[in-house]
Parts: structure tokens; sequence; C-alpha cells
């Protein structure tokens, strides 16, 4: 989650001055903050329906001993921090960084809880991704058509990487009456879809690399894909338990990382 703000940072940046490094550290601070408080409103909002899943009752913080209301002064610390930080980077961070948080309180909060709307819930990890990716590329450089291009990349990642994990935990979510994309649609369909938008992804960025918007190098991502369409039958032939869907993204998690490594060298690189 914080690799999407950072890449936005170092693809906005012209030159690597003390200036920009104080300005990047803030950046990942902020944003730091900001991701710590989705999460722990996504937890402190869904703490009824996580004691009914056996594969996260054990992790709910009440069953470690941490009382709700604490959970609940922690979030909006979090969300005041990380605001403050990101604000002090400009004026159009601090919008960004406020969207984000409404779209998480949409997503997650009892009265909305939009998780449990099927398609929506997507438009929301789409349309989040894309901020994330923005909220970095805005501390050095105007949003722009580039800046809308590039991180509908990591947008369409965000929302294929969703849809791996709602059918990994689809049993859970079904139990609790929460409807996710693999409940209302079955896994297969959603573990499916998922793994299209992973090629959408890697596509995208091709074509991106071709037309010059991203270093060309970066052109041959797309051969990692054949490796992920493998990993993903072999799931598919195992059966989409939440042992397997974990495996497969752990591997594709690790992929994207050095995907990500890539990007920063070829930038800064020059390639």
């Amino acid at each position: 989650m914080q690799g999407s703000p950072l890449l936005g940072a170092v693809y906005a940046l012209n030159r690597l001055t003390l200036a920009a490094a104080g300005s990047t550290v803030l950046l990942a601070v902020g944003s730091c903050c900001l991701v710590a408080h989705v999460f722990v409103l996504n937890d402190w909002s869904g703490m009824s329906t996580d004691l009914q899943d056996p594969h996260r009752a054990g992790a709910v913080f009440v069953n470690r001993g941490v009382a709700r209301r604490r959970i609940g002064f922690l979030w909006m610390a979090l969300l005041a921090l990380g605001l403050a930080l990101l604000g002090a980077l400009g004026v159009t961070t601090l919008m960004i960084a406020l969207a984000i948080a409404g779209l998480s309180a949409l997503y997650s909060f009892p009265r909305a809880q939009l998780k449990g709307v099927p398609v929506l819930n997507s438009a929301l990890h789409f349309t989040g991704g894309l901020l994330h990716f923005l909220l970095g590329y805005s501390v050095f450089a105007a949003v722009d058509r580039r800046g809308v291009e590039i991180g509908c990349f990591f947008a369409l990642v965000f929302v294929a990487g969703h849809l791996t994990h709602e059918t990994r935990d689809s049993e859970g979510d079904s139990a609790s009456g929460i409807q996710t994309n693999a409940v209302a649609f079955g896994k297969r369909q959603s573990f499916l879809g998922g793994l299209v938008l992973f090629g959408v992804a890697d596509g995208l960025l091709v074509v991106l690399a071709l037309a010059g918007t991203v270093p060309r190098f970066l052109a041959a991502v797309g051969a990692l894909y054949p490796l992920h369409v493998y990993w993903g039958i072999e799931t598919l032939r195992q059966g989409l338990n939440f042992e397997t869907v974990h495996r497969l993204q752990v591997r594709y998690r690790a992929l994207y990382a050095v995907v990500g490594v890539v990007m920063v060298a070829v930038r800064l690189g020059g390639w």
C-alpha cells in the first residue's frame, strides 16, 4: 500500500534534492498513518463479522484484550496525524488524502458498509488505488493526464488483488452476510475476474511504456504475466480455498514488489 504513493512521487519528481528528500519522507510517514487509519477503521467497523470468521476471529482486537473504544480513538488519531502531515505538503495532497479517507468511510463505516455491495466495492477500490498513486504524484507535480494514466495501472492491480482477496475470504464473508463479489457471483468468477484484471494492468503498463509515458524498459513487465497465469491455473486445480489462494497472494505480491523496484530503478536510472 505504501509502494503506490512513493512511486507516484518518484514519477513526478524532476530532480532529487535535499528538500525533495525531506518531502518524500514526510509523504511516507503521512501516507503510512493514513493507510493505518484505513485498516484500523475497517477492523473497528467489522469487529462483529470478523468474530464470526474462523480465519479472523483469533486476531480480532477484543480477543487480544483491546477494547473497541480504544481502537476507535486509534483510528481517529491516525487520521488526524496523517492529514496534518500530508496537509503540510500542499492543498492538493491534502484534498486527495481527504478523498481517500472518505472512500474508506464509505467502504467500512457501519452505516455505509459499501464493502458489501458487489461491483460498487470494486469501483471504490479502483478510485482509491488511483488516488493513492496521485497522493504521491501531487507532492511534486500538478495532477495531469500522465499521472492519471500511470495511476490507472496501480488502480487495476488494487482491484484485481482485492477480487482475489474476496475469493480467499468468501466463506467467512458469506457466513457474516457480507455480499462481496465472490459471495454474489461465486468464487471462481471473482478469482478469474482478478486474474484478467491483473493482465489488463500489465497490458496497460506495456502500452504506456511503448508510448513513452513511462520508461520503455518497463514493457518487459508484460513477460511476467504468463507466470502469474500459470500460478492462477495451478491454484484453480488445487481448489479455491483459503490456503491455496493465500499462497497465490504471497507469490504475486512478491512479483509486483519486484515490478515496483524495477519501476523505481528505471526511473531514477533514466533508462
